[in-house]
């Protein structure tokens, strides 16, 4: 991989105010000031925001409709049946939406499409799945937005639909009794960033309201985070103080499923991260639905018994370990298609195929050729003259409008500016690559492919004290929107020899200004060779903490090293 370019961001006047006004140490400020937050006011929210910051649901231009249709089917004894995506989102949309409607009376059932076999979204033929369940009342979530001929086809059959969703329309919307999407225009709604669970919250948040359970909305949030985090939103606006409260509630929970799932990943009585879920919750969910077992995932949050949700726990768990097989195989051999015929050399994306790779895997696997090439990939499967695909970008460039610049060689696509997915057929897969990278060649330079290391701030190791360590806690939970901070140390002494763990993992002792860290390079063994015991090296870094007896420690994690 090519050497990473260190951009640090310049000085800010807005971070002296802000490190003054909130007392805050420079560097964290700088932080904030990086992440566009310039005075006191929003600072606070972004620092201190709960579930009372939260914007009125009712600003959703058609809310009032879909909480009175919804209310009349409760009143009715009507059949409401929950149409989900098979993904961590859909899932635990499916999952909280019908919770609450069960816990308002209401008689629910759910349905998601089975990934391998069904593909993504509504379709006609899902109709014969309403007529079989007597539904009068079908709600979408995470998904929808696109399902016209089906919205049209249910209203003739006097069966309506409320959509909750989070993805771009398309042509036209369908004819719904309510559309509840963000990203809609004229939706009304001021945060655009929602998740699918986001929507559904949103839904809950008017309803419950309404029906005097405010109290119950803190219960859901948990798997409102889970969701948010694994969908990789931008953790900014609602989304942050969704995710802040809803990791706070995973401290302690009384749902059997959700039990089972945080020991199965050995998380209980711990203090849960958005590393955690990200690397340990989510996978074991979305696996279920990329494996074609959605409805295990479903079950295990209406578990009867400890004893039923511990098997399904231990299932899911089954599901990852499969999927990870799968992806290191998919991954070494989209490796070799690349490095054996110089791909990345004449490609801007990466357009990769192949008849065995399994279909629920190849996003996760774009995903990791993505950062390790830095580039935009697209993995498609190959089956039936049919290629599916999905893709994943970097931030320089949007995937989906990419994908809308091709849009007549689809047969359906869809998604967001860093992830996407699409079918079309086999025949077309050399047009496609061709079209792609000829709309990359005119929007991405040689330096947007060159991977950086954006640095927020400069700082001492001796400055990482206790104070420092406590305004830095504010600024989680982390991720897209609010990347984990990188601070530069330079001048920084390999205090002990350098050392490998478990053959790939480097680590040694870090010192400047009298203080000392504990300094760790996940999969950076290749740097070994380039520092010695007592050598000085520049350091881009992010912090992390681990527990042990009780007490929380915290290391430097390397992003890089330089001379």
């Amino acid at each position: 991989m090519e050497t990473a370019q260190w951009l640090t961001a310049p000085p800010r006047p807005e971070a002296g105010i802000l490190a003054s006004e909130l007392g805050i140490p420079p560097a964290i400020a700088q932080v904030l000031a990086n992440r566009g937050i310039s005075n006191a006011e929003d600072a606070r929210k972004f620092l201190f925001g709960t579930l009372d910051n939260l914007a009125d649901p009712y600003l959703f231009n058609d809310m009032a409709k879909a909480v009175e249709r919804l209310q009349a089917a409760i009143e009715r004894k009507e059949k409401v049946l929950i149409f989900g995506d098979y993904d961590v989102d859909g899932v635990l949309s499916v999952v909280i939406l019908m919770r609450a409607l069960r816990n308002l009376g209401a008689e629910v059932d759910y349905y998601i499409p089975e990934r391998l076999k069904e593909g993504y979204g509504i379709k006609d033929e899902h109709l014969q799945v309403v007529e079989e369940r007597r539904a009068g009342l079908v709600i979408s979530v995470d998904c929808g937005i696109k399902a016209v001929s089906f919205a049209r086809k249910a209203k003739a059959r006097g069966v309506d639909v409320i959509i909750t969703d989070h993805h771009r329309q398309g042509d036209e919307l369908p004819p719904a009794t309510a559309i509840l999407n963000p990203v809609l225009g004229d939706s009304g709604y001021p945060f655009r960033g929602l998740a699918g669970v986001g929507v559904v919250f949103k839904l809950l948040q008017a309803l419950l309201t309404k029906a005097g359970k405010p109290a119950l909305l803190s219960s859901y949030a948990k798997l409102v985070a889970i969701g948010t985090i694994a969908d990789v939103a931008e953790l900014r606006g609602e989304n942050r103080l969704l995710v802040k409260e809803g990791l706070r509630g995973l401290g302690s929970v009384s749902n059997r499923g959700l039990k089972s799932l945080l020991d199965e990943c050995r998380l209980a009585g711990r203090k849960i991260t958005e590393g955690d879920v990200g690397f340990r919750i989510g996978p074991r969910i979305n696996a279920a639905g990329r494996m074609g077992a959605a409805d295990s995932a479903v079950k295990l949050f209406f578990a009867d018994s400890i004893e039923e949700a511990a098997e399904l726990a231990a299932r899911l768990s089954g599901y990852n370990e499969t999927r990870q097989q799968e992806e290191d195989r998919i991954f070494g051999e989209a490796l070799r298609q690349v490095q054996e015929s110089s791909l990345d050399s004449r490609y801007k994306i990466l357009v990769l195929g192949s008849e065995s790779w399994h279909r629920g895997v190849i996003g996760i696997v774009a995903s990791k050729l993505k950062e390790y090439f830095y580039r935009p990939v697209v993995l498609l499967t190959y089956e039936d003259g049919k290629a599916s695909g999905s893709g994943r970008s970097i931030s320089e460039f949007s995937l989906i409008d990419c994908l809308d610049a091709c849009r007549d060689v689809f047969l359906d696509y869809g998604g967001h500016t860093l992830a996407v997915g699409c079918s079309l057929a086999r025949e077309r897969v050399s047009e496609f690559r061709e079209r792609a990278n000829a709309f990359a060649e005119a929007r991405l330079s040689a330096d947007d492919l060159r991977r950086k290391v954006r640095i927020d701030a400069a700082l001492s190791l001796a400055e990482i004290d206790g104070p420092f360590i406590k305004s830095y806690l504010l600024l989680s939970p982390f991720g897209v929107g609010n990347p984990k901070p990188l601070f530069h140390s330079a001048q920084v002494e390999v205090w002990s020899a350098p050392q490998l763990i478990q053959g790939k993992h480097l680590k040694f002792i870090a010192r400047q200004d009298g203080r000392s860290f504990e300094a760790l390079g996940w999969d950076k063994a290749d740097r070994l060779q380039e520092i010695r015991r007592g050598s000085k090296i520049s350091l881009a870094f992010s912090l992390q903490s681990s527990t042990y007896l009780g007490e929380e420690k915290y290391a430097l994690c390397i992003e890089d090293i330089g001379k």
